[in-house]
């Protein structure tokens, strides 16, 4: 039985989780992965294949119970797990509430009975900044919270949740507000969703780039090692009720992405509840974890470049099939439809 510290990441097979458990390994933990490979693939863990310290749990986080042996011995739980595709969540709001809201609910459960009843020593709850709607910029922690559609108030539910664990039992929780993540092992899912997967596959398929709009639109494009390291820190850290955006706080226009990336455009009609610029104030962040930035926009997406196989499986669109898989968001957002 190994004697490393041991930790949960929870949608550990997914995007930023498998990032997650790659640095825990690289810092000495063992590390048991939650993920229902639904959205999240074994082969973004293929490296800890041979590492009897990685294990991997194949379940739906809404079966645990508290008390489940997986969290015994436990220190930090990481708390990724939940649908990230923003889209759909206008026509299955109900999925979304269960999984994000419920799902946590059970994470936290199983973190305060973990140890004894001791509780896991921190509990970091993977949060969206969809939360704060069409925010004004640079967007503070103390922004007021306007969620637009129903993955932004799922993600800030179990957000409250979190925090209510913390305060009702004591359970050492904090929380990140994650701006625009970016980084190999990105989501190949089939629901129209990130910029990078769009137009990675419409690469490598020799198609043109769908940029929403003019492209001057600007996103808080964050590499995923750096979010990785930011939330190992807010692990590491003594303080608990704690919630911090995170992002590079330097936005960047999708046209220098698609610059960046080289190929042909063609546009399609802009989104109504879609903000022209995100922009985390991460003044917070910095001060009090002492994080910073390692991985700039231009290297990031060299990297992302270098590993650009990994997308040729996800799903090509073209205009007409994300009019057919946005046509619910635009019912919702159309004038006529809002109070």
């Amino acid at each position: 039985m190994s004697d490393k510290p041991i930790a949960i990441v929870t949608g550990g097979a997914g995007f930023i989780g498998s990032h997650m458990v790659d640095l825990l390994v690289e810092r000495g933990f063992a590390v048991r992965v939650i993920d229902s490979l639904i959205g999240g693939r074994e082969a973004n863990l293929v490296r800890h294949a041979n590492n009897a310290d990685v294990s991997l749990r194949k379940a739906d986080i809404r079966e645990f119970q508290p008390g489940d042996r997986l969290f015994e011995g436990v220190r930090y739980v990481f708390h990724f797990a939940g649908i990230g595709d923003i889209v759909p969540s206008i026509e299955r709001p109900l999925e979304y509430m269960s999984i994000n809201v419920q799902g946590t609910v059970h994470m936290l459960e199983c973190s305060r009975a973990a140890n004894g009843g001791r509780g896991v020593t921190k509990f970091v709850y993977a949060a969206s900044s969809s939360c704060y709607g069409l925010a004004r910029t640079p967007t503070r922690e103390d922004h007021p919270i306007e969620p637009q559609y129903p993955y932004a108030l799922s993600k800030y539910q179990g957000e409250q949740a979190a925090f209510h664990w913390y305060q009702v039992y004591r359970l050492p929780v904090n929380s990140i507000r994650i701006f625009n993540a970016y980084g190999t092992r990105s989501r190949t899912s089939g629901a129209y969703g990130a910029v990078f997967g769009v137009f990675l596959k419409q690469k490598l398929a020799g198609k043109p780039f769908t940029v929403v709009g003019d492209g001057t639109q600007t996103r808080d494009f964050l590499y995923v090692t750096d979010i990785a390291r930011a939330f190992l820190l807010a692990a590491e850290t003594e303080m608990s009720g704690e919630v911090w955006n995170l992002g590079a706080g330097n936005p960047q226009p999708v046209n220098l992405l698609v610059e960046l990336l080289g190929g042909p455009v063609v546009h399609i009609p802009k989104r109504p509840g879609e903000p022209d610029c995100t922009f985390a104030d991460i003044g917070k962040i910095e001060r009090e974890l002492r994080w910073a930035q390692q991985v700039r926009f231009e290297d990031g997406v060299g990297k992302i470049l270098d590993n650009i196989d990994y997308w040729r499986d996800a799903p090509l669109w073209d205009p007409d099939s994300i009019a057919k898989a946005t046509s619910g968001w635009f019912r919702a957002f159309s004038a006529e439809n809002r109070p």
